[in-house]
């Protein structure tokens, strides 16, 4: 299937969850708010959150600093 996320297309598997997504773009869940398909999703629901052909994911990660 194929996701558009922060504007580039991707490939997955059928059935990949948002937190595998996350796994192979190498980002620790706790770093990132997703936004799918312009809904803000709760952490807690990362595991469970099957993504979908044509979804549109944008992540935004938090950057410490000083």
């Amino acid at each position: 299937m194929q996701i558009i996320c922060n504007g580039q297309r991707r490939d997955l598997a059928e059935d990949t969850t948002l937190a595998a997504m996350l796994a192979m773009l190498d980002l620790d869940p706790n770093t990132v708010v997703a936004e799918v398909n312009r809904k803000i999703i709760e952490r807690d629901q990362y595991e469970d959150l099957r993504l979908r052909d044509g979804d549109r994911i944008e992540l935004i990660r938090f950057v410490g600093g000083g």
